[in-house]
């Protein structure tokens, strides 16, 4: 009896182990599957042996292993995600490229040539409605790109945001996931049952949430797969602590964390601070850091452009003159002001002859309300402070226009003209990029362009042209705005430097392709580094069909031979009992 109970147990055994094995080649290809070995045991009673048994079912992943392959997965999860957003940002600025005559592109640096070209042929020929249409169009372009590209950047900057949300649930779904699986894993066990392929499931559910954040785990004495943030916070400890986030409804450059976006919580707490690794934490640096700067930048280039344009736009006015001039800057009645030099105000008719006009000086006035005054007491004028606080000047006849000449006038410490600093003649408006428009009334009709400069000879005759169509002085200005050097202070990824708008727009495009490419040479190290890792996962708890073929093979005869003696010993027995009877 003996003798049949241990051939019947190493043909049970062979049996269980060529199970295993024949599992093993048929999930080779499976994701996250990895070998699973059966043990075998040799039994015993009193010392006596009594065959052999398989005592266990298990994979054979190594922990140490394992969580190489863990910390791959967040930084792979990051990187991906990182070199996503800043392809797509890069998009967003178009490109740059030149040849010895021309420059060509879809740039914001191009379309910046583009309008430079266009106010160069306008200088030689200013009283052109046809170039002067054409200054229009390519100035509408340049505010155009510059919103369209600011646009760009909030709706990543959403974008990045949604996809946190989405993210978080991905994470609490496979939190859960594990939960359940810890549950049958511990009870498995408990039972003496196999528990390999749960803890394959288990492994791929942990991978999900490291590729999303960075995390920490470790399986205790019982086999429950514990898991924490890196900084120590609990998400798994035979309960689930859930995160909880919902994105912002709606993204501009003003929000912001904290406040205009809402932080990342589990138990109460806000650990968004505490994220730097993975999907999520990659997201955030997006969001509240990379996408920022690329704004930053593109605002700096938006006002910076808005302040000389229109600097040099004051310094003349459209022929006709319009009939009111509305400021762009706030001001009350009460406010101080500090200035020198003089500022000439004039009534002219519809062909620039003077009607009336007066030189005021500015050094006799303290306060806004004076400076209104006066102007109001200019013949054929009327000025007032308007209810948002600009100033409109108005001509009296609706037959005539105003004419502002900034002739010596120097206000406040920035020393700019009168009309400049009221923004009375103002080509553009801009507060950042995102709204960097050409003035209304001057793209709906191009004739509003100033395209002449208000006679400065002392004194000035009634009657006389002091309004000439054909000056090239407002048209040089412009055309200076570009071809000189302007500082920039230090904004988002670029430091403070001085040169021409166009070269600070390629380095704009710069900026953002070096950013790209960084990222995707991290892509390309969290990629090798993550084969690494996975391959030695595999090398190690992999299936080798081979292998695993061969063992079938050596089975398939331990098996026949154990077959072989239980019949010799069934032969034996029925020739015993036949003997008995």
């Amino acid at each position: 009896m003996v003798a049949r109970s241990i051939a019947t147990s190493a043909l049970i055994t062979a049996q269980t182990r060529m199970s295993v094995a024949a599992a093993n080649v048929a999930n080779a290809d499976s994701e996250g599957y990895t070998r699973k070995v059966a043990t075998q045991t040799a039994q015993s009673t009193a010392g006596v042996g009594t065959g052999v048994a398989v005592t266990s079912i298990a994979s054979t992943v190594d922990k140490y292993l394992l969580a190489s392959l863990v910390a791959a997965d967040t930084r792979l999860g990051a990187a991906e995600t990182t070199a996503s957003y800043t392809d797509r940002l890069q998009a967003l600025y178009g490109t740059v490229s030149s040849t010895d005559d021309e420059t060509t592109g879809t740039s914001l640096a191009n379309t910046i040539a583009d309008l430079t070209d266009a106010l160069t042929q306008l200088s030689g020929t200013p009283e052109s409605a046809t170039l002067q249409a054409q200054v229009v169009d390519d100035l509408d372009a340049v505010a155009s790109q510059l919103r369209s590209t600011s646009d760009g950047i909030q709706s990543l900057r959403s974008d990045a945001d949604q996809e946190i949300e989405t993210t978080v649930d991905e994470i609490n779904e496979a939190l859960a996931t594990i939960d359940d699986l810890n549950d049958r894993i511990v009870a498995a066990k408990a039972a003496g049952v196999p528990t390999g392929d749960l803890e394959d499931a288990r492994t791929t559910a942990l991978e999900t949430v490291a590729s999303a954040m960075d995390v920490t785990s470790f399986t205790d004495q019982s086999g429950a797969l514990k898991i924490y943030t890196a900084s120590g916070r609990t998400l798994l400890d035979g309960t689930v602590h859930a995160l909880s986030y919902s994105s912002a409804t709606a993204v501009t450059a003003d929000t912001r964390y904290p406040g205009g976006f809402a932080g990342i919580v589990v138990d109460g707490v806000d650990i968004t601070a505490q994220i730097s690794g993975g999907s999520i934490g990659a997201l955030i640096t997006l969001r509240d850091e990379t996408l920022p700067d690329a704004q930053a930048d593109l605002d700096g280039l938006a006002v910076s452009l808005a302040d000389a344009l229109n600097a040099a736009h004051n310094q003349g006015t459209a022929v006709p003159a319009p009939s009111s001039l509305g400021g762009t800057t706030v001001l009350d009645a009460g406010d101080g002001f500090s200035a020198t030099g003089t500022a000439r105000f004039a009534v002219v008719d519809a062909d620039g002859k003077l009607v009336a006009s007066a030189d005021i000086d500015l050094s006799t006035i303290t306060t806004v309300g004076d400076l209104v005054d006066a102007i109001d007491a200019v013949d054929g004028l009327s000025a007032s402070l308007d209810a948002d606080g600009h100033l409109v000047v108005t001509a009296d006849d609706a037959d005539t226009g105003v004419a502002v000449g900034t002739l010596t006038s120097s206000v406040g410490d920035g020393g700019q003209g009168l009309s400049d600093w009221l923004g009375l003649n103002d080509l553009v408006t801009a507060t950042g990029a995102s709204d960097f428009s050409v003035r209304s009334d001057i793209l709906a009709n191009e004739s509003r362009l100033a395209v002449s400069t208000l006679d400065e000879s002392d004194p000035l005759t009634v009657g006389d042209t002091v309004l000439p169509t054909g000056s090239m002085a407002v048209a040089d200005a412009l055309v200076d705005v570009f071809e000189t050097t302007h500082d920039f202070a230090a904004a988002g990824n670029l430091g403070s430097t001085t040169t021409t708008f166009a070269s600070y727009a390629s380095q704009l495009v710069a900026a953002v392709a070096s950013t790209a490419a960084s990222a995707e040479s991290e892509l390309g190290v969290a990629t090798s580094v993550h084969a690494s890792a996975s391959d030695a996962v595999s090398s190690q708890s992999g299936v080798n069909v081979d292998e695993e073929t061969a063992l079938i093979d050596e089975l398939q005869s331990a098996y026949q031979a154990a077959a072989q003696i239980v019949s010799v010993l069934n032969e034996m027995f029925e020739a015993l009992l036949d003997m008995v009877q």
